[in-house]
């Protein structure tokens, strides 16, 4: 899931030197999403 968060951040880079600012906030949200889920699971595992 943390390798998705980072294709997503690195498609949001692209598409903002690009000047894609709207594909690039997308992909910025989608990439903090998977990062925060990344972490909440990572946090249940640890305790469970």
């Amino acid at each position: 899931m943390i390798g998705l968060a980072v294709v997503f951040l690195i498609l949001a880079l692209i598409a903002y030197v690009l000047g894609a600012r709207g594909i690039a906030g997308f992909s910025m949200e989608i990439a903090k999403w998977l990062v925060i889920i990344f972490i909440i699971l990572a946090i249940l595992a640890f305790f469970l």
